[in-house]
């Protein structure tokens, strides 16, 4: 077997390479189907070395009051070799990006915030507003992660200028399987998230794949975005799935 090819073997990502999944959720966001036991016990099983779950914020309907997020230290973060984290997924309200959780009081209840655009909570406008919205969230110094970018909320946007902000910010783009999912989106969320790779790729801005799991058997389930990533070459060293001290490094 040539250099070259084993090269190439060892470029292929593959689901071992993936070592956390921060951004899912339990019951008690209204809509999801696991308790927290039942998830960290799952994500265990998959032999993560970090897991996240992130609640809805509170504009989402039927997600948990904003006194579940002062109590989250009770909850343990270390279990055999995994760590938890315990944060939020805020939603985007406005053309500013604000948040639905603003009060000073709450940001250090969080380990990691996600903020994402929300057909229950915004409101689609022009790609000038759309972008001006994802850019406010991300100069927002307690924001780590932009879920969902491309799944179609903002039905325009300047992809390279959120690229370029996420860069200059050091907040990290989503790759998120559940927005690949071929039943649910038909694919539409495709090209737009390839164009997001691209940029990334260019500009070498690192990335964050996340399952979205509601349920025991979606964690860790990257195979919609796997197989994106392989299509567009993406270099695994821009993906922190596969570097814990990597994506540590973006906590801010």
């Amino acid at each position: 077997m040539s250099d070259k090819y084993l090269k190439e073997e060892e470029s292929l990502l593959s689901t071992g390479d993936f070592l956390l999944d921060v951004h899912t959720h339990t019951v008690v966001s209204g809509h999801a189907f696991s308790t927290v036991n039942e998830m960290v016990a799952e994500a265990r099983n998959k032999h993560l070395k970090v897991y996240g779950i992130t609640e809805h914020g509170p504009g989402i309907p039927g997600t948990c009051d904003p006194l579940y997020f002062r109590n989250m230290y009770v909850v343990p973060r270390q279990y055999g070799d995994m760590r938890l984290l315990m944060g939020a997924e805020l939603n985007i309200i406005d053309y500013e990006g604000s948040l639905d959780i603003t009060d000073e009081v709450y940001w250090p209840c969080f380990d990691h915030v996600i903020a994402g655009l929300h057909q229950l909570c915004y409101t689609d406008g022009n790609s000038e507003q759309n972008t001006s919205a994802f850019i406010g969230a991300m100069e927002n110094p307690h924001v780590n992660i932009i879920s969902h970018p491309c799944d179609g909320t903002a039905s325009s946007f300047d992809i390279e200028a959120v690229v370029m902000t996420a860069k200059r910010t050091r907040t990290l783009l989503e790759l998120n399987n559940s927005s690949l999912n071929p039943i649910r989106h038909k694919r539409l969320a495709v090209p737009y998230f390839f164009r997001m790779l691209e940029l990334c790729k260019r500009y070498d801005n690192p990335i964050v794949v996340s399952s979205d799991a509601h349920h025991t058997s979606q964690i860790a389930d990257f195979s919609n975005a796997l197989r994106l990533l392989r299509e567009a070459e993406f270099p695994k060293e821009l993906i922190v799935n596969t570097d814990v001290d990597l994506f540590v490094s973006f906590l801010k």
